[in-house]
């Protein structure tokens, strides 16, 4: 048993590298999924059976310009210009979990991040205000790798939150994402109440959509 336990404190832990390569619409999916490519390097050479990835994503508003028109869209997210030194604080994108399946060396893999275009959701609201460039975002792993130890016996190690990638997502990635699944439209959640309200509006002024209806009241 000692033996054991001395062979499992030589043999060294996978480190893993990961980098994120890019981002695209998920295919044939139901809801909007974006999709990130990641690779993930194990320089040790060590046989990685598989990794039960965290990926907690956030965005980081603070690390890009913004014009004037885009600062009017988001004082309800922000506040006032002038505060913005305080109040461009990172902004939580998703927390997703995924398998990385085995490999020795390198391997790519992808990470799908469901998306919404509830414009109450502040990343949602932070996207749609964008009107093109990119959006910097961090990406920080945790999990377990399950890889082959001392005389190929399988042992388990933490990967750390440590384990961090930045990368800069075109605007156009999300635009995409979300004109397959409403083109030429939004998407905003209202209460039972208000939508109850807004029918009979519409039905009052004899008018063919909710579209027509809102455009009425905002004129």
């Amino acid at each position: 048993m000692t033996e054991r336990l001395e062979e499992a404190r030589l043999a060294p832990a996978p480190v893993l590298d990961l980098e994120v390569l890019g981002a695209s619409a998920a295919p044939n999916v139901a809801t909007p999924i974006l999709r990130f490519t990641l690779r993930a390097d194990e320089p040790t050479g060590r046989d990685v059976y598989m990794v039960a990835l965290s990926a907690l994503i956030h965005i980081d508003p603070g690390l890009r310009g913004h014009d004037d028109g885009t600062r009017a869209l988001l004082v309800d997210l922000f506040g006032e210009p002038g505060r913005w030194g305080a109040t461009t604080t990172s902004i939580v994108m998703a927390q997703v979990d995924t398998l990385v399946p085995s490999f020795t060396g390198t391997t790519e893999f992808t990470v799908p991040v469901p998306c919404t275009y509830d414009l109450e959701v502040a990343a949602s609201k932070y996207f749609y205000s964008l009107p093109d460039g990119e959006v910097p975002l961090s990406f920080l792993f945790n999990g377990m790798v399950l890889y082959s130890g001392e005389a190929d016996r399988l042992q388990v190690a933490q990967v750390p939150w440590s384990c961090t990638a930045r990368w800069r997502m075109p605007v156009a990635a999300w635009r995409r994402v979300m004109d397959a699944y409403y083109p030429g439209g939004g998407w905003v959640r209202l209460q039972t109440e208000t939508l109850d309200a807004l029918a009979q509006r519409k039905a009052q002024r004899g008018v063919h959509s909710f579209d027509d209806t809102v455009r009425a009241l905002l004129s």
